[in-house]
């Protein structure tokens, strides 16, 4: 055997661009397997203990401290302590439970979005999930531009680099993400013993701004006073404030975003001996104290961050433009430390700033082929993934231009996104609760849902560019998935074929003659059915009364699948017709699979018969695009050309 990567004897050595489109397209017959979630290099037999694996959920959640502080004091000003304490019982008693329920509910990574498509089905089902993917995409697409114009936030108001960086945002945005993009196309891979150590330096460093911002308020506690006084001046009594607090709070969302990431890395956490696919109990456990242990760690930072950097830092500096915008843990860091431990943590945030946007482009590689594949909804190129990251960094670039590399701007869609998917888990939870007869349950996440539910309608009403941005990659998602369905229309798209022994046998009998099969559409399947259909077959036909024939039929189940295993049941009804019945999602292609399946077991060309469908040819293509049947015949025909394009062992097709 000759290895892909090499010329046969006597070829012609590849040209350039079939060089190029061969390394363009590596990977392409599996691309999951390329990037089995968002961090590919992590051990999956073995797994990690849960704290390790917890790191990889800090990538994303975590850094939000870099932008978190500076956009609640933007949107919240002198409540943002307050308005963050209210984040925080929300992410506590309500994002908290409803993803450990998740992680019960499921445990192999698939998240809320396979929860909700588990529980929808038919065409409904799956525009819903496309829907929450565009939703899904709008955060992974957001954190990737966000975090790097922090980044880039943080590398200009640098002191030492300020003065030769200054007024080049976007164009160091741009170049961060093209790094981003050039690293996946070189072949990207994240460890978690580096996503451990990133994330304990910054927490670290942290730690450190925290306490010595602590400390300058005890120093100086007028500033206390001041900040109290201002509240008062502004709002009046303390349910006034704390009624402001709640209406404002949706737009501190973004200390919500890591959620939907920590059920995302279930796979790699370290189970029990005895954990099975279908149980792994282990692996549950872990995951529920990974959520748990994160959200009372970033709960604690959010409330300590707003309260320092709104005591500390000149309402000001906050504004676009100013030394805090978009890094104000990183002004405290400068101010109060000195400049070279400002320029460490500049580092620190810098680094986990990036690696949370290589994480978010490693998530989308991930979550889409959970999906789009199984729908045949991916174009052939999408299932490798240098095009799909060329694509999803030209998409960086284009959301980079439009909010002008700016944090702020950003925020909203970003906080959509979030929101959109922790309001369908609350959603999710709530029903898998009802179904599961726990009514105490299904009243509490009811609840929950309702109040994500109202955050998410707010963060849309008062930033709309968040839903606009996500209508986008809904509309580019389903546009580009029902064009792919439309061309794979014709494919062979069943994964095997499966004969019970009934089956099995009528086909064993035709091992030295051709099987002919007459396809039937079943209704009452009365004696008369099938006399009156044989007869009518074999008068169209000419088809000699000694020549046996089989009926096939196809029940269409869910027509929106797209891939599918087929089983077909052998039975002998009325005493004297032998009928092989199968379910799929469409009958042309079901037909086509037996028939194939047919010839390769007995090596005779089998044949099969229809009546033609009476109809608007038009008509009866959009009933088998989107309900599987139509008209049969001639679609049959076509997948069976399409798969085997040799005539003489095609199996023939017969409509009289």
């Amino acid at each position: 055997m000759v290895s892909s990567g090499s010329a046969q004897p006597g070829a012609a050595p590849p040209t350039r661009g079939a060089r190029f489109r061969a390394w363009m397209l590596e990977g392409l017959s599996d691309m999951a397997k390329q990037h089995p979630g968002p961090h590919a290099e992590a051990p999956r037999e073995e797994g990690a203990h849960w704290f390790r694996v917890m790191c990889l959920t800090g990538l994303d959640y975590f850094s939000t401290l870099g932008y978190q502080p500076g956009i609640a004091a933007l949107a919240a000003g002198l409540l943002s302590p307050i308005a963050t304490i209210v984040l925080v019982v929300v992410t506590l008693f309500g994002a908290l439970p409803v993803y450990r329920r998740v992680a019960v509910e499921s445990p192999h990574g698939q998240g809320s979005i396979a929860m909700l498509e588990r529980l929808l089905s038919f065409w409904q089902g799956k525009l819903f999930v496309l829907t929450l993917l565009g939703f899904a995409a709008t955060d992974f697409m957001i954190t990737i531009t966000l975090s790097a114009a922090d980044a880039t936030a943080h590398l200009i108001e640098n002191p030492h680099l300020h003065s030769a960086l200054s007024g080049k945002q976007v164009m160091l945005t741009f170049v961060l993400v093209a790094l981003l993009g050039a690293v996946f196309l070189k072949g990207f891979s994240e460890a978690i013993g580096l996503a451990v150590v990133l994330v304990a330096v910054y927490l670290a460093l942290n730690v450190v701004v925290v306490v010595n911002g602590f400390w300058h308020v005890l120093e100086e506690p007028h500033v206390f006073g001041d900040w109290t006084d201002g509240l008062t001046a502004e709002h009046g009594n303390a349910l006034a404030m704390i009624g402001v607090a709640l209406i404002v709070f949706p737009k501190l969302a973004l200390g919500l975003s890591g959620f939907e990431t920590g059920v995302a890395v279930m796979p790699h956490i370290e189970g029990d001996p005895d954990d099975t696919e279908e149980k792994p109990t282990g692996r549950i456990r872990g995951a529920r104290h990974l959520l748990t242990t994160a959200a009372v760690i970033m709960s604690v930072f959010l409330i300590a961050t707003s309260l320092i950097t709104t005591l500390l830092i000149p309402t000001a500096a906050f504004k676009s433009g100013g030394q805090a915008n978009g890094r104000a843990l990183a002004y405290l860091a400068h101010e109060n430390l000195g400049s070279a431990f400002g320029s460490v943590y500049d580092l620190s945030t810098i680094a986990i700033l990036w690696f949370a946007g290589a994480s978010a482009m490693a998530g989308l590689l991930n979550l889409m082929p959970r999906y789009l594949p199984r729908y045949g909804m991916a174009p052939h190129w999408a299932r490798a993934v240098r095009p799909t990251v060329i694509v999803l960094t030209l998409i960086a670039f284009l959301l980079t231009w439009l909010f002008d590399a700016s944090v702020d701007a950003q925020g909203g869609a970003y906080a959509t996104g979030v929101l959109v998917l922790i309001s369908s888990a609350a959603v999710a939870v709530t029903i898998a609760a009802h179904k599961a007869g726990e009514r105490r349950w299904t009243v509490t996440f009811a609840v929950i849902a309702a109040v994500f539910l109202y955050t998410t309608a707010v963060n849309i009403a008062e930033r709309p560019d968040g839903v606009k941005i996500g209508a986008c990659f809904i509309a580019g998602i389903m546009l580009v998935s029902f064009l792919s369905r439309l061309k794979r229309a014709f494919e062979l798209r069943v994964t095997d074929v499966v004969l019970d022994e009934v089956a099995e046998r009528f086909v064993r009998d035709y091992m030295h003659r051709p099987l002919r099969l007459i396809a039937n559409e079943p209704n009452s399947r009365d004696l008369a059915e099938y006399r009156d259909k044989l007869r009518q077959i074999r008068q169209d036909n000419d088809i000699p009364a000694e020549d046996d024939l089989v009926f096939v039929e196809v029940t269409v189940r869910d027509p929106s699948d797209f891939e599918a295993e087929l089983t077909v049941h052998g039975e002998v009804l009325h005493e004297r017709y032998r009928v092989l019945s199968l379910q799929s999602s469409s009958v042309p292609n079901a037909l086509a699979a037996l028939l194939l399946q047919v010839r390769d077991l007995t090596g005779q060309q089998p044949h099969i018969y229809f009546e033609w469908t009476e109809g608007n040819p038009f008509a009866q293509f959009l009933r088998f695009f989107l309900f599987g049947q139509g008209e049969i015949a001639p679609v049959t025909r076509e997948v069976l050309r399409e798969a085997e394009p040799n005539r003489s062992r095609r199996p023939a097709v017969h409509v009289g």
